[in-house]
């Protein structure tokens, strides 16, 4: 998820909802804007992935 915001010059400003970082400022089209949030890896969404699967793995091991 991401905040969008307009500059009084029509430009746009892009921050990532989970880790806080701004993705993109000063940019011209909303177009440009979904290709920097697609290209953003957000190092939050990676540690939650990487612990759950370390969850999921302990959880397996304890099974077995």
């Amino acid at each position: 998820m991401y905040s969008r915001t307009q500059n009084e010059n029509g430009s746009f400003n892009t921050r990532c909802l989970d880790c806080l970082m701004t993705i993109a400022s000063c940019v011209d089209t909303e177009k440009e804007l979904d290709e920097r949030e697609a290209h953003h890896l957000c190092p939050e969404k990676a540690l939650a992935q990487l612990l759950a699967q370390n969850r999921a793995a302990v959880i397996h091991a304890a099974r077995n």
